[in-house]
């Protein structure tokens, strides 16, 4: 399942590099500039974590944390450009579940929210959860390993479901024909085989998919299939 992050920061840039990096490592990241209007989307969004600056526009990241803990299920990790112990403590104290100063290395941010998010027990909505992901009309689940659009079922083999569930696994990022073939299979692309191309066309029919300029799964050129998140409606 896809992470999903919401990064509270007024610094435009940072947010666009930290948001940049994150999604290449397969998490879903949104930004919100202002503390007085994070707290109402934390609490109708539940982000699996929330990054959260101190220093805000409207209000400090230590009042966002102390009014959404109570109702908010998911981790925050507070961020500031301050070291004090005071800054720390006070984090933690609010509710956070931990505290890291900015400038930090990208390879050691991606590190410390995955080590955050090992620490949360599963619970049975969230394991439920990690079996279905829903884009819009689209909907699909491991569980029972159906597919769902615009209501009707999509009666899939299981070659081609498998690979559906790879792509939307996936979402928003290329995999090539060796990323797909290795993960199905266990082999790699010998440059011939051409399964999963003729998979692709398939599945991009049941999916009312307009093979001649597809939108729903992408062919990038010279590199391999994205599965896109958006133009399921």
């Amino acid at each position: 399942m896809t992470i999903r992050i919401l990064l509270v920061e007024d610094d435009e840039r940072l947010a666009e590099l930290t948001a940049e990096y994150l999604t290449k490592n397969d998490m879903q990241v949104t930004i919100e500039p202002r503390g007085d209007t994070a707290e109402a989307r934390i609490l109708a969004e539940q982000p699996d974590l929330v990054m959260l600056d101190v220093m805000l526009p409207g209000k400090d990241g230590f009042e966002v944390c102390r009014a959404v803990r109570p109702n908010y299920r998911g981790v925050i990790l507070m961020l500031t450009a301050r070291d004090e112990d005071f800054d720390q403590i006070l984090g933690l104290e609010m509710g956070a579940d931990d505290y890291i100063a900015k400038p930090v290395q990208p390879r050691v941010l991606l590190a410390r929210i995955k080590a955050l998010l090992r620490r949360l027990p599963a619970t049975d909505a969230q394991a439920n959860e990690s079996e279905k992901m829903v884009f819009g009309q689209f909907n699909i689940s491991q569980s029972t390993r159906t597919a769902i659009l615009s209501g009707e079922s999509i009666d899939l083999t299981t070659a081609e479901f498998d690979l559906l569930w790879l792509l939307a696994s996936h979402a928003g990022n290329v995999l090539s024909r060796d990323d797909l073939l290795q993960e199905l299979r266990g082999i790699g692309f010998d440059g011939l085989d051409r399964s999963i191309d003729a998979r692709i066309s398939r599945l991009r029919k049941k999916l009312n998919d307009d093979p001649e300029n597809p939108t729903r799964i992408k062919t990038v050129r010279g590199k391999g299939y994205l599965f896109s998140k958006h133009d399921w409606n």
